[in-house]
């Protein structure tokens, strides 16, 4: 007999559901519209010229990672009971979300620079493209994720959604391309 899922995990679902198809919407109509020559893609674009523009496009990444931790700094320098460090503690209620979507910013952020590094050795010029939508896609999930995270896991479910479909996609293409022999 299976169990009902409760409001939270519904949420989670609904949530969940509307990120996959705003991440799909998004990747395949800004491919088709986005034109290669606004971001410069041409398909002589050697390796080096690649890598180059997906860490131009991914330098966003980063500087949503460092906001990240300058909030949970920020925080620590203003909380007594924080001011000393995580060594001795866990984090008080005052940067405990700062602190969690920090965590999760970092981990989301390696994958995504990882897949995003792996798709530039493997995709040409005009393709390239998909890097700075993904790169959108990031970043709205993980604006989402941090305005949703004290609301609970329906909360950031979004957020998280919208980050994890991009990291997926990037990945599963990435895989996808290497088995088709690129």
């Amino acid at each position: 007999m299976a169990i009902p899922f409760n409001s939270d995990q519904m949420g989670i679902i609904r949530a969940s559901a509307i990120a996959l198809a705003l991440a799909a919407t998004c990747l395949v109509v800004g491919y088709v519209w986005l034109p290669p020559s606004l971001l410069e893609l041409n398909s002589t674009m050697d390796f080096g010229e690649r890598i180059t523009f997906t860490l131009k496009a991914d330098i966003l990444i980063f500087i949503w990672l460092a906001g990240c931790v300058r909030a949970v700094s920020s925080g620590r320098f203003h909380s007594s009971a924080d001011i000393r460090g995580s060594a001795f503690g866990p984090p008080s209620r005052a940067i405990s979300v700062r602190a969690a979507v920090l965590q999760n910013s970092l981990e989301q952020s390696l994958l995504a620079f990882g897949g995003h590094l792996t798709l530039a050795a493997l995709l040409q010029g005009p393709e390239l493209r998909l890097i700075p939508l993904l790169v959108t896609l990031f970043l709205v999930g993980r604006v989402a994720f941090a305005f949703g995270y004290a609301k609970g896991a329906a909360g950031r479910a979004f957020g998280m959604a919208l980050t994890g479909a991009s990291n997926i996609a990037c990945f599963g293409l990435a895989i996808g391309l290497i088995v088709a022999g690129r």
